[in-house]
């Protein structure tokens, strides 16, 4: 990490991770002394991923630097939160299940203590190994790599560690909606059909997603908030299809709420005129 300007009196430090394989620290390595704490990944919520789409997730945390070490040297340690499966060390040591930080910046408390905020980096491109399977979509755990340097610029200690904190990955669905006919009467029905779709990380295509309670909304022209009608469940094709009365103008919805490996997913609402 490189040193920044000073501003009133706090330093930033930017650091632009690489966290490689061939970089990761080796299983039998000493305690650095180096104490990251308050880690928070995504402000504690699970992390949805589609098929193509880089996500960054926002990742925040505390040093705490050994005695001999100073955040007007940062030069001389770095600390590195990831999302990890299995092993840590086998993780760390071959990028399998391992999801390394993006980028961060650390602003000096002072000479022992700094505040780093940057992004976790996923990217579900079939070139990377983040989310490869849909197997990858449970839940993760965070590690922490750790590396002191010696004044001369050679490797002092290294170490991971675990914790005991956990994240969420999910995989990301899309809703469709069509409302017809349009315009209708006052008093006809109304037929309201749609399609629930979600990512395939193994193919990297979204496809149907059979057997899900989708809810129907309807927002009324004039107002601001949406409201549950009525529930459907998706075919084997992923396919929804309902019918209600037309009462008066509004829009039309359908919206799935999620599971433990599924994200949320929220159609674009389709506008029908009552006459």
């Amino acid at each position: 990490m490189n040193a920044g300007r000073r501003t009133a009196a706090v330093a930033t430090i930017v650091g632009a991770l690489a966290l490689s394989v061939l970089g990761a620290p080796a299983a039998q390595a000493a305690d650095t002394g180096i104490t990251v704490s308050d880690i928070v990944i995504n402000n504690g919520k699970p992390i949805v991923v589609g098929t193509s789409k880089e996500v960054e997730p926002p990742l925040s945390f505390n040093i705490a630097l050994p005695s001999g070490y100073s955040t007007a040297n940062p030069s001389r340690y770095d600390a590195s939160p990831f999302l990890y499966r299995g092993s840590i060390e086998t993780a760390a040591d071959t990028g399998e299940n391992f999801i390394q930080p993006g980028s961060y910046t650390c602003y000096e408390i002072d000479s022992k203590h700094a505040r780093c905020e940057g992004n976790l980096y996923i990217d579900p491109h079939p070139s990377q190994e983040h989310v490869d399977s849909n197997s990858d979509a449970t839940t993760w755990k965070v590690g922490v790599s750790l590396r002191l340097w010696k004044a001369d610029g050679g490797l002092k200690t290294e170490e991971l560690e675990t914790r005991s904190r956990t994240v969420q990955l999910k995989r990301a669905a899309k809703a469709t909606a069509n409302a017809s006919p349009e315009p209708v009467t006052k008093g006809q029905k109304i037929t309201v059909t749609g399609k629930l779709t979600r990512a395939n990380w193994s193919t990297k295509k979204y496809g149907a997603y059979s057997g899900r309670t989708v809810t129907l909304q309807f927002k009324a022209k004039g107002t601001d908030t949406f409201k549950a009608v009525k529930k459907a469940t998706t075919s084997s094709t992923g396919v929804l299809k309902t019918t209600v009365t037309a009462a008066t103008d509004g829009s039309w919805r359908w919206v799935y709420y999620g599971n433990t490996t599924t994200g949320t997913a929220t159609g674009a609402a389709d506008y029908v005129d009552v006459r």
